[in-house]
């Protein structure tokens, strides 16, 4: 579990990032009102297992599905059901894979029919605040700039970021050291170091910063009911400049 992955490592967890953008790809062909988050699970699982890999959030910890399926004003680990999602919904679709012994880990949140002006706003600018963070994820510098950089674009608009949850490292387990928040102060935090595997995951809020868990154990939703976006990335920490892992390429073809 160290914290610095070899290229072969990097390699392994290449491949099942790009999976990860693959799968989430497959479920984008069927996002539409009236689809029940349940059947987009199970496209999703299908697919997975198809490629010689295994889902990497079924069974973890207990999560009982192939996607955490959010909507609207749930942030994360929304659990897929009979729920059919309506026009002018957004849904956030976050995705894990383990495959040869690594996992990719990678979320995009879709429009769904037609979106007010303001959430698809907010969907577009928590995705720049990714790359504002990715741009941040380089050898030298510390876990604080990177958050800075989310943190410090988002408020500009006015959003909120959630504190509860946080980006981490990745590797041969799903969650490892070191935490990146989408918050903070430049030059703290844990120093980066070339060859650190990184889940950045900026999950930024329309309302208030404060969120909630329902009864399931599992649903975080804002407190304010106000809608939330996330978008992560699985980023290798270099010299210079990060190197991005995952893609949104195979989604953006779908929705194009």
């Amino acid at each position: 579990m160290g914290l610095i992955k070899s290229e072969e490592e990097i390699e392994l967890l290449r491949e099942s990032s790009l999976l990860v953008g693959k799968t989430l790809a497959e479920v984008a062909k069927h996002i539409a009102p009236g689809v029940k988050t349940e059947k987009l699970d199970r496209i999703a699982e299908e697919f997975i297992r198809s490629q010689d890999a295994i889902p990497g959030f079924k069974g973890y910890n207990g999560f009982p599905a192939t996607l955490c399926i959010s909507v609207n004003d749930e942030v994360v680990h929304g659990i897929p059901g009979k729920r059919e999602l309506m026009d002018g919904d957004i849904v956030s679709v976050d995705c894990g894979v383990k495959k040869n012994g690594f996992y990719g880990d990678s979320a995009f949140t879709f429009p769904v029919g037609e979106v007010k002006e303001e959430v698809l706003l907010l969907m577009q600018r928590t995705r720049e605040s990714l790359y504002k963070g990715i741009e941040n994820a380089v050898a030298g510098k510390r876990v604080g700039d990177i958050g800075f950089a989310v943190q410090s674009y988002v408020e500009s608009f006015g959003y909120s970021v959630v504190r509860d949850l946080v980006g981490h490292g990745l590797g041969s387990n799903l969650h490892e050291k070191p935490e990146v928040p989408n918050f903070g102060r430049r030059g703290h935090g844990k120093e980066l170091k070339p060859g650190m595997v990184l889940a950045i995951e900026p999950m930024i809020n329309l309302g208030v910063k404060e969120v909630v868990q329902d009864r399931d154990g599992w649903t975080i939703r804002t407190a304010d009911r106000m809608p939330s976006a996330h978008f992560e990335h699985d980023i290798v920490v270099r010299k210079g400049k990060a190197e991005i892992l995952s893609t949104f390429d195979f989604i953006e073809e779908v929705l194009s």
